[in-house]
């Protein structure tokens, strides 16, 4: 009879995990703000260490949005912002009042999707340390610089799935406005 070999750290040979960061993370004790992006959208949850494996507590992704009825990118800042929100107002239906960020492996760049999900989360009211300096401005996240490069462009291939959903990328600051509100409210 053959023993399997059993590898260890197989998720930190593959890229996958970072333990001594992930071990830092959990010493805290506190729950885990986990930020996924990838190239159509963005994952956020909050999970929290139990010995039998990481318990979920609530989770979201942007193509909820989709279900709302927004008819932009489900991976803009304005969309990893409202994700944010909604997760934020999720977690604290939940009685989930403070959490630390958990990035993982992705490099953490100032005014990037995961810090606009982060403030998405700050500003429902959880409670997590981090820098304001960090956050995107407020233009940015209401989807001004979309609407300004929309209107300057000449080429309409750049924002043909948009035309597709009958979306107008010259009201998104408007419909921006509006899905917070609908958010906030709820």
């Amino acid at each position: 009879m053959k023993r399997k070999k059993t590898v260890l750290y197989y998720r930190k040979r593959t890229g996958k995990t970072n333990y001594k960061k992930r071990l830092a993370l959990l010493k805290s004790k506190k729950p885990r703000l986990i930020i996924r992006k990838t190239n159509k959208q963005i994952i956020i949850q909050i999970a929290e260490y139990t010995p039998a494996g990481d318990k979920m507590l609530c989770g979201v992704n942007s193509n909820i949005l989709k279900k709302a009825g927004w008819k932009y990118s489900c991976n803009n800042l304005s969309a990893c912002y409202l994700a944010g929100l909604f997760l934020g107002k999720k977690a604290l239906a939940k009685k989930v009042g403070e959490a630390i960020l958990d990035s993982g492996l992705q490099t953490m760049v100032p005014g990037s999707r995961i810090y606009a999900a982060l403030k998405g989360v700050v500003d429902a009211g959880v409670k997590i340390p981090c820098s304001e300096k960090a956050f995107p401005l407020q233009e940015r996240l209401s989807g001004k610089h979309i609407t300004s490069f929309f209107s300057a462009n000449k080429n309409p291939a750049q924002f043909s799935d948009y035309k597709k959903r009958k979306a107008d990328p010259a009201k998104l600051q408007q419909d921006f406005e509006v899905y917070k509100k609908k958010i906030i409210s709820k």
